[in-house]
């Protein structure tokens, strides 16, 4: 059997290729070339993409005897990640593009480069599992819950997952580097990435603004009742649940509550008006290919370090759901994704939606 790796240049992805190794698999090494990030010398370890990352993942290739390649993917990454991004920004959302990096980069692009070269599997570093039950496969959290990475692996089908493998899924992390250290790979000790490659600095608004050559013009801070509290310096620079960074001076401290780019205008209030039970989700994924008949209970997440929280889910159509949790939840974010859970089993997930005009 023929496995293509998808290796990182980090730890995880290096002992995984080692595992399916180790099992006899014929592996072939590969990176993904995402994005050129020009300060990337500069993120001191705290991004992927790197050029010392391309490099320590060929060195783990060597190390293990396995065939190591670069796939430019940067023309697609452009297109269904950056743009995507830009334009949750420019919607008043707020997008995770580690999410679409998954679905578009390593489980679509990746997958059919894994077909091209006659490879039965693909397999990466994620902390996740996958299981067949009967005739269908089912998406499990890993064993590892400090780990669990089930929540940006939402969008698999079951095509996908068969022809997927998740090494690392009952490891723990201390587990994972204890192996890297035992074959003596030179990024055991590498720390884990953080930012978001082509933003290394965190500075979102200016990147945007780069890569559009627009300035997003000002506009007003309201209260809910329209009251103007003082002046915002573009939508972009916002996010729901904010209270930093703000300017503005009031007794009680103010958090935003929703960005309206059809007025322009920022909506800010106190910290009991972040909290509400319903939202609707779109672009939603079953990963079982079925859409449930009725209403259903199970637990749902909003946020990748949210523990997730029991809901009722209403499907709608094909692609929506209705989600209205049994306690109001902080800070429900459009752009953001909600993910259902049955246990450590992931039922699928999709968008949070914005209510006042078209989606993305």
């Amino acid at each position: 059997m023929k496995a293509l790796i998808a290796m990182s240049g980090g730890v995880d992805s290096s002992v995984a290729a080692y595992l399916m190794k180790s099992q006899g698999y014929d592996c072939i090494g590969c990176t993904m070339k995402l994005f050129d990030n020009k300060e990337e010398q500069a993120s001191q370890g705290k991004t992927c993409c790197s050029l010392e990352d391309v490099e320590d993942a060929r060195s783990v290739a060597f190390r293990l005897g396995m065939p190591y390649y670069v796939f430019n993917f940067t023309g697609d990454f452009d297109k269904k990640v950056i743009d995507n991004f830009i334009k949750c920004y420019e919607k008043g959302m707020t997008p995770n593009p580690c999410i679409d990096c998954n679905r578009y980069m390593k489980f679509d692009g990746l997958y059919e480069r894994a077909k091209v070269l006659g490879c039965d599997y693909i397999v990466t570093g994620h902390y996740a599992r996958i299981e067949k039950q009967g005739e269908k496969y089912v998406l499990k959290k890993a064993l590892d819950l400090t780990k669990d990475q089930s929540y940006v692996l939402y969008s698999f089908n079951q095509e996908q997952l068969a022809h997927t493998q998740f090494p690392l899924g009952e490891l723990t992390k201390v587990q994972t580097r204890e192996i890297a250290e035992q074959n003596g790979f030179i990024n055991a000790s590498k720390p884990d990435s953080q930012d978001i490659c082509f933003v290394p600095d965190g500075d979102y608004a200016r990147v945007i603004e780069e890569r559009t050559g627009r300035v997003y013009p000002k506009g007003s801070f309201v209260k809910k009742d329209g009251t103007v509290l003082g002046e915002h310096k573009g939508i972009i620079h916002y996010t729901i649940g904010q209270r930093k960074g703000l300017g503005i001076s009031a007794p009680n401290p103010l958090f935003v509550l929703s960005i309206n780019p059809a007025d322009n205008t920022v909506v800010l209030g106190d910290h009991e008006d972040l909290f509400s039970d319903e939202l609707y989700v779109g672009g939603f994924n079953w990963i079982s290919g079925e859409i449930p008949e009725g209403e259903f209970h199970c637990n749902a997440k909003i946020r990748y370090r949210q523990k997730e929280q029991p809901a009722t889910v209403t499907p709608i159509d094909e692609s929506r759901i209705k989600i209205k949790f049994d306690e109001p939840q902080r800070a429900i974010t459009p752009g953001q994704s909600a993910v259902l859970y049955d246990g450590d089993i992931v039922l699928g997930g999709g968008i949070i939606e914005r209510n006042d005009y078209e989606q993305i």
